[in-house]
């Protein structure tokens, strides 16, 4: 194995794109029709394949896990007992191991707790603010809200010491109502959130999206309103993804997430079959680059296709963004969302640009403040 550190995140997928709720907004159950609606539960042997691989591949100080659905809890807790005892088996080196879940929380049991407790998973909850803005879209297949379904789950986790963070998808209804979400999810005690952007595009109609998607400008709003809040009174006790990643550039720090740095492709899909995906948001024939039954996990990874798809991002940012002045906060955020023009015509244009244009410019003033305050 190479002797640089390899940095990848596996989105691992052991009950594939299946589900048990139906969220208007999902763009992953779909994908159940990539296996035309086979059973989908990743086998034992496929599983010690997979565990044995990632753990060869992790050649830096910390080997990472990410178990992410559809609703992963849908393997069963038998699943991961098995899986961190495979962990356990392969891991020679007795490197620090961080399991972390990505749950909607509508299945989370006391016996759940206990073992994810016990373990010390990092634990991902999905919760859009208080309730008449999460159930605005997160349904039961039924079409029921699932608020006090998820509030159920996290209140069991508070009861067995897990501080889960939270991912909060800004859609276009509590866009316009950022004091209210952030002040809801301040006040259950959360440490972490990130704010996830509803960006869906209408099929045979380009450059268009849905009407749930959240508009660029309501997008940016929200997030100077929360900003402002959070630097008077919650450095220290809350992290927000983008405002940590915003001030990261400050420091001249790397980016830790995959949207905002020049290059991605460093987080891929595994799914239940093991299939090998460019990314979570590319998960169709033309980014499958192989089977981790037939080529070892670090070949994907360092596979020229996969290495093209992430130099893409740079390769094809328009001039426009190569020209801004809060570039190296964004460097053209997902190449999902990159399918408009400039007023000049050049494709690959930021959905969001004008969004993330005003809240960067708005939080950067702050940020080099706080550099030059650790400078001096």
């Amino acid at each position: 194995m190479d002797d640089y550190p390899r940095e990848f995140q596996v989105f691992f997928k052991p009950a594939g794109p299946a589900c048990n709720l139906a969220c208007k907004y999902c763009y992953y159950t779909e994908k159940s029709r990539l296996y035309h609606g086979k059973m989908m539960q990743m086998p034992d042997d496929l599983l010690e394949i997979y565990i044995r691989q990632h753990i060869e591949a992790s050649n830096g100080p910390v080997i990472t896990f990410s178990w992410h659905g559809g609703e992963p809890m849908l393997a069963g807790i038998n699943f991961y007992r098995k899986a961190l005892s495979l962990q356990r088996k392969y891991n020679h080196a007795n490197k620090p191991v961080i399991n972390g879940l990505q749950t909607n929380g509508t299945m989370i049991t006391t016996e759940w707790c206990e073992f994810l407790a016990a373990e010390k998973f990092v634990v991902g909850l999905s919760l859009d603010g208080p309730e008449d803005l999460h159930n605005m879209y997160r349904k039961t297949k039924d079409g029921k809200g699932t608020f006090r379904q998820v509030m159920k789950g996290f209140d069991r986790l508070a009861m067995h010491g897990i501080d889960p963070e939270i991912l909060a998808v800004v859609h276009a209804q509590n866009a316009h109502h950022p004091g209210k979400v952030y002040s809801f999810l301040k006040h259950l005690g959360i440490g972490f959130i990130t704010f996830i952007p509803l960006v869906e595009r209408l099929q045979n109609i380009p450059h268009k999206v849905s009407v749930r998607s959240v508009p660029a400008d309501a997008f940016g709003l929200f997030l100077c309103r929360i900003f402002d809040e959070w630097v008077r009174e919650d450095i220290g006790k809350i992290k927000v993804q983008i405002f940590e990643e915003a001030i990261r550039t400050a420091f001249n720090q790397e980016h830790t997430v995959c949207i905002f740095r020049p290059v991605c492709g460093s987080v891929p899909v595994i799914e239940h079959n093991g299939n090998f995906y460019s990314c979570d948001h590319f998960v169709d024939r033309g980014h499958l680059l192989g089977n981790i039954r037939d080529m070892h996990l670090v070949e994907l990874l360092e596979s020229q296709e996969q290495r093209k798809f992430g130099h893409a991002k740079i390769d094809l940012l328009p001039e426009y963004c190569r020209m801004c002045e809060v570039k190296a906060m964004c460097n053209g955020e997902c190449p999902k969302n990159r399918f408009l023009s400039t007023n000049g015509g050049e494709g690959g244009l930021n959905y969001l640009c004008a969004g993330y244009k005003m809240f960067f410019n708005h939080c950067r003033p702050f940020a080099n403040a706080v550099a030059a305050m650790y400078e001096t």
